[in-house]
């Protein structure tokens, strides 16, 4: 009896974009980025930052809080149908936190648009982000432990 097996092999190319998405979904978490999707922006301007956040459970995400970093002066947000917001202010009416509150169900992800002035000084901006499933349990996207939940940076020069 003779049988043949047909082999068929893959470009190196397709291998590598296979492993690069499995990087980029295992490495995604809840993110602030330009608007054209960069981590870095220049003193002093105003920029439209969006906040990306992806449900990584197999349950909804039903809150996302953003901590503001000192320094960036917040001064709209885009409307996000379906969710609704709530937005903490200092004494000197600084947006210091935001909440969104709605559902973001598996295997989606929500984005919030927001305009801010960057400070007058360069530096590193870490974005706090905590983000609350329907079961209650929380994601903190906020260095405490960079290795699980990393801060989203923006470097303003």
């Amino acid at each position: 009896m003779n049988h043949t097996v047909k082999t068929t092999l893959v470009p190196s190319f397709f291998v590598s974009l296979a492993a690069a998405l499995l990087i980029s979904v295992a490495g995604a978490h809840a993110t602030v980025r330009t608007e054209g999707g960069l981590s870095e922006s220049k003193v002093g301007v105003s920029e439209t930052y969006r906040l990306n956040v992806p449900t990584e459970k197999e349950i909804a995400t039903t809150q996302i809080r953003l901590v503001v970093p000192a320094g960036v002066a917040v001064s709209r947000f885009q409307v996000t149908p379906g969710f609704t917001r709530t937005v903490t202010r200092n004494a000197d009416g600084l947006v210091t936190e935001v909440v969104w509150k709605g559902r973001v169900a598996p295997m989606e992800y929500a984005r919030f648009f927001f305009q801010a002035r960057n400070p007058a000084q360069g530096g590193e901006l870490t974005w706090k982000i905590y983000q609350t499933y329907s079961d209650g349990s929380v994601v903190a996207w906020d260095d405490a432990d960079p290795a699980k939940g990393p801060a989203s940076k923006t470097t303003v020069k």
